[in-house]
């Protein structure tokens, strides 16, 4: 089949299903072996939904009245993206691009005329989409005027960073090596390299990598996870001899590292609501030969899985909007509406409610999103210590990374090569 229909199908399951990319593609990659096919498919589906707004704005532009079908939408869509970010010749991606609508003569014709059309009035058309601002930094206008509002003066940036591809930053498993020793092996196998300046074990490489290719990944010596995640286990200070809880711990980085950094604990419990996800962990720390107790259960209902002790450490990686790592899932700008936020700060503060008792005297909670809303994070967390005399913020002082809020630290995407992150500290007394 045409690997262009099959990125339209893609992009339409996206948008007519609320399937997310990641779930959409694996289905439709199974059956494609050429891998530079599968690498070309992924590139329009990341790069249209990237870019969406601002296609959608043009294509309004060329057509006189709406497209009702999704599928011949996303082929135009596909085309223009060609036409306009990729190394495509202009012949080869309007040609082509007709091709994939095999069968369906109106759609072949119209997607001619438009594309054809684009061409000759390119210039006009994108100064256009310039002065439209959600067309000018392809976001929803719910996204553009809350980043304004929570972020004056920064919000431009965090949105120019959105649509940049993410780098691929790798954590070295400092428990069998230094980073510096395995930035030396990358050099010997010819990858190059950057160490991350605010994480002990991060790494950038320079251009991403199958993970197959990385010199001892299948052995556990690195993780891929970004920078702003792996400062989480730090920030939960955990020593020998203390138990430890991971909330909504899938897919397992934040535990596996937890246990690299202390491998002395009393017990670590990881906890999701997902039983495939929480075969993921164990996938994880099977490949970095980490244990921990693995527990399917619902972080607002602990009494259905908890033993009745205390823990003296509890990481909460909260679901949230996701707004810090649109740059890694374009997708989430199609798929997440403003409606949806306070219905995710009732379910963080539910889950803050429920597991807040199973902290120990003198324990600390480590609050944390991939979020770069206030709502969802220094406000949520106000909000808490409000309602909660015993409950008192640790603040997070010369970190060195990270916009200091009222409460808490915000890392804002593309700080030192970051996600979106959102930290604090909550001590019981």
């Amino acid at each position: 089949m045409n690997t262009r229909w099959i990125a339209a199908r893609v992009i339409t399951r996206v948008l007519q299903e609320g399937q997310s990319l990641t779930a959409a593609l694996d289905n439709a990659l199974k059956s494609i072996e050429s891998s530079q096919d599968r690498a070309f498919i992924q590139a329009l589906c990341y790069g249209v939904c990237r870019y969406y707004h601002r296609l959608d704005f043009i294509l309004n532009a060329l057509l006189d009245k709406p497209l009702r079908d999704l599928e011949v939408k996303a082929l135009i869509m596909i085309g223009l993206y060609q036409l306009k970010y990729m190394r495509v010749k202009a012949h080869a991606a309007v040609s082509e691009t007709v091709q994939a609508a095999r069968g369906l003569p109106w759609a072949r014709a119209l997607i001619n005329a438009v594309l054809r059309n684009y061409l000759r009035k390119h210039d006009g058309l994108e100064q256009q989409a310039d002065k439209d601002k959600t067309a000018a930094f392809s976001h929803p206008a719910w996204i553009i005027q809350q980043l304004d509002k929570d972020w004056p003066g920064q919000g431009d940036a965090v949105l120019f960073e959105n649509n940049q591809p993410p780098p691929m930053a790798l954590r070295v498993n400092l428990a069998k090596m230094s980073r510096q020793d395995y930035l030396q092996r990358l050099n010997d196998q010819g990858l190059t390299a950057q160490a991350v300046t605010v994480c002990s074990a991060g790494i950038i490489l320079d251009k991403p990598a199958p993970v197959e290719s990385l010199p001892g990944f299948a052995d556990g010596w690195i993780s891929v996870q970004d920078g702003a995640a792996q400062l989480a286990a730090g920030l939960l200070d955990v020593h020998p001899g203390q138990r430890v809880l991971d909330v909504c711990a899938a897919p397992g980085g934040k535990t596996a590292h937890i246990l690299e950094l202390q491998p002395d604990l009393q017990e670590l419990v990881a906890v999701d609501i997902d039983e495939n996800r929480i075969r993921r962990i164990q996938d994880n720390l099977q490949r970095l030969s980490q244990k921990a107790l693995l527990v399917a259960g619902d972080a607002c209902k602990p009494e259905s899985w908890w033993d009745g002790k205390p823990f003296d450490r509890i990481l909460l990686d909260a679901p949230c909007s996701a707004t810090g790592v649109i740059r890694r899932h374009p997708d989430i700008k199609l798929l997440r509406r403003v409606e949806d936020i306070a219905g995710l700060t009732a379910m963080q503060l539910n889950i803050l409610n429920a597991i807040w008792p199973l902290l120990a005297q003198g324990g600390l909670l480590l609050y944390a999103t991939c979020s770069v809303l206030k709502q969802e994070n220094e406000q949520q967390i106000q909000n808490f210590l409000s309602a909660h005399d015993d409950a008192k913020e640790l603040p997070l002082t010369d970190a060195g990374w990270g916009v200091d809020g009222d409460v808490g630290r915000q890392i804002l995407t593309g700080e030192s090569a970051m996600d979106g992150f959102y930290y604090a500290r909550i001590v019981k007394h």
